[in-house]
């Protein structure tokens, strides 16, 4: 049996990391500045994290949700602290595209709608309903295709309003930094508006912060950037630092129903583990301040470089979640990132380079970065 083939490849085989660092099978060393699609919050094999892993696998790491499972409550309490929500409930699932399932299936059951609003260039997932609100039809098969989605333009207010004024959308979900859409930003404006437009319509807002969320954006979630407070917000990716750990933390105003919503997996004690873990080393090392802090000097050093680039023509994002616009494809200049300069970077389109190193990273590896960049620029 082979593969389904998927995903194109690069040929390297990554068998070690450390921080925001990966080794290949023959030893060499590679800067990671994508941290596996934004999962790897506080950095590749972080010893705190390997310890309560360990600890929790050699106690028990799996039982079903049908018992109390007390590492749930006490990771709910932490994570209402740390974010600053802790009067809302949480739903523990196992990936982004679920927790998005679960948001939009709660939204649907509260107020008895079925309409949709996500923005054009949105991503939300491959499953039903995730894949439904994500922006491109060219994932979305004829059976996901269920007429329940309108997509509008990010930060045209009018065309928000104006849809939800009919007065029977179910729910609104937003990235307030589109990842997979090209890092574009939700303005302060446009997110106030929304929220006050989705409020007087009864309309459910849910904030998708699976990619800019858990202290990427230099906040713990982005749209903390915007002065809104989402009825739903999705979390995932660097929740659990690579296990496979997500949630919808959800506002006082929903009641619990026993069978709207479950799972087998989700919350498990192995998750469970993992995402406390990240609590610890983000609280302990202040990470969240230093991806502001590294992601401010990373977009100064950038937008310094394109005064002298003439191939780059745009840098933008927020914190660790940067996007850097090319006038030639970003193929050109990740083949050469990883295979003459060693190093990891993501894309958008087909010329945006996409940044989202671990929460950890220093200014000492952010040159580092920027050196290796000139080179391939150069080159080209």
């Amino acid at each position: 049996m082979e593969l389904f083939d998927v995903y194109p490849l690069f040929d390297v085989n990554i068998v070690k990391g450390k921080g925001c660092a990966v080794w290949d099978a023959e030893g060499k060393e590679y800067l990671d500045l994508y941290g596996g699609h934004a999962v790897i919050s506080i950095g590749h094999c972080h010893p705190h994290y390997v310890e309560m892993m360990t600890a929790q696998l050699n106690k028990l790491g799996f039982y079903s949700n049908s018992i109390q499972n007390k590492l749930q409550v006490e990771l709910a309490h932490r994570l209402g602290k740390a974010c600053g929500y802790d009067d809302y409930q949480l739903f523990l699932v196992n990936s982004g595209a679920e927790a998005n399932e679960n948001a939009l299936k709660l939204a649907s059951f509260t107020n008895g709608r079925s309409r949709v609003l996500s923005a054009s260039k949105a991503f939300h997932g491959r499953t039903s309903l995730a894949v439904e609100v994500t922006n491109n039809p060219k994932i979305i098969a004829p059976i996901n295709d269920c007429g329940h989605v309108t997509y509008l333009p990010l930060n045209d207010l009018t065309a928000w309003e104006k849809e939800l004024d009919k007065g029977d959308v179910c729910a609104v979900i937003i990235e307030c930094i589109q990842g997979v859409g090209g890092i574009q930003m939700a303005t302060p404006e446009f997110a106030q508006g929304l929220a006050a437009a989705c409020k007087r319509n009864g309309t459910i807002l849910i904030c998708d912060e699976i990619q800019c969320g858990y202290g990427r954006s230099g906040k713990f979630f982005a749209h903390q950037w915007l002065g809104i407070r989402p009825d739903l917000i999705t979390v995932a990716k660097g929740i659990g630092n690579g296990f496979p750990m997500s949630g919808v933390l959800i506002s006082p105003d929903f009641k619990p129903v026993y069978g709207q919503l479950g799972t087998t997996f989700g919350g498990n004690h192995l998750a469970c583990a993992s995402a406390l873990a990240v609590l610890d080393v983000l609280e302990q090392e202040n990470l969240v301040e230093n991806a502001r802090e590294v992601g401010d000097y990373l977009i100064a050093k950038l937008k310094e470089l394109q005064q002298t680039q003439p191939h780059i023509t745009d840098v933008r994002g927020r914190g660790l979640m940067i996007g850097v616009e090319f006038d030639v494809p970003h193929a050109d200049v990740r083949k050469k990132l990883v295979y003459e300069q060693h190093c990891f970077t993501g894309c958008a389109g087909t010329n945006l380079l996409r940044l989202l190193p671990p929460l950890c990273i220093t200014k000492a590896e952010a040159d580092d970065f920027i050196s290796r960049l000139t080179t391939v620029l150069d080159s080209l």
